[in-house]
């Protein structure tokens, strides 16, 4: 007599399939606490968001999201770094693993996120996607090593965003020399400290042009930009527009 068994594999997968599509796996996914799970495929539209995601995108229901890209729910230049970050997972089908970001949905905060990122696969091995979790910096001990220099360093951009601040001065604030600060921002940030402060002046920047009347000069002052110049070339560098193009298109939306 034989008896034939099936792979562990198998049996996984023959599990799976028997799931119903609006149960189990995607229910438990809406209850984890502080935790964004998403899905794009190739295009970088949304296939699936959990209802953390579903708050990050300003939505009240994931089908509301379905087909849709970052650019349709955050700024433009937030907007253009995810799709730049998706483009180079799903292209060379590296993850990104716990790097630390500014949180998604609240253009404004200095609340961080553990973000990673992975390719989905069909059954020929083909990139048809990218699956991604964001979760939000507690403190607790599950939060990667470094992070909490790099989340007080931020703290710091947006207390005193509208000032000159020096990589050393940050350093100090937390407690690092400067090249360990330094190291550590492009370990978890992927960037130095000085470009992500540059990114949040740009991300102020474009909320305050597109939801208020403030002049331009006002803009960048109260950005930490040197004066008007420079914060036109900063912003038409970072966003491929001058200030007063991006205020024109954002009221005409």
């Amino acid at each position: 007599m034989y008896i034939f068994t099936m792979s562990p594999e198998d049996q996984q997968a023959a599990f799976l399939k028997r799931i119903a599509p609006k149960h189990g796996i995607t229910q438990i996914l809406d209850i984890l606490p502080d935790v964004s799970v998403f899905m794009k495929d190739r295009r970088g539209r949304f296939m699936f968001l959990n209802l953390r995601g579903c708050e990050y995108c300003g939505v009240r229901r994931m089908i509301e999201a379905i087909g849709k890209s970052d650019r349709d729910f955050f700024p433009k230049a937030k907007a253009d770094r995810y799709v730049a970050d998706d483009r180079r997972v799903m292209g060379d089908g590296v993850p990104v693993l716990n790097r630390v970001e500014p949180e998604p949905g609240r253009t404004g905060s200095p609340r961080l996120v553990v973000t990673s990122k992975m390719p989905l696969r069909d059954a020929a091995g083909r990139v048809i996607g990218l699956i991604g979790l964001s979760r939000e910096v507690t403190g607790t001990a599950s939060t990667p090593p470094g992070v909490g220099p790099v989340a007080r360093a931020v703290e710091f951009f947006y207390a005193r965003l509208g000032e000159r601040i020096s990589v050393r001065q940050v350093a100090r604030h937390v407690g690092l020399s400067v090249n360990q600060l330094e190291r550590l921002f492009r370990r978890t940030v992927g960037q130095p400290p000085r470009r992500c402060l540059l990114s949040i002046r740009i991300e102020q920047a474009s909320r305050l042009l597109g939801e208020s009347c403030a002049s331009m000069a006002e803009v960048a002052q109260a950005c930490g930009f040197y004066d008007q110049a420079h914060f036109s070339r900063a912003f038409s560098a970072e966003i491929g527009c001058s200030p007063l193009a991006y205020r024109r298109r954002y009221q005409a939306m």
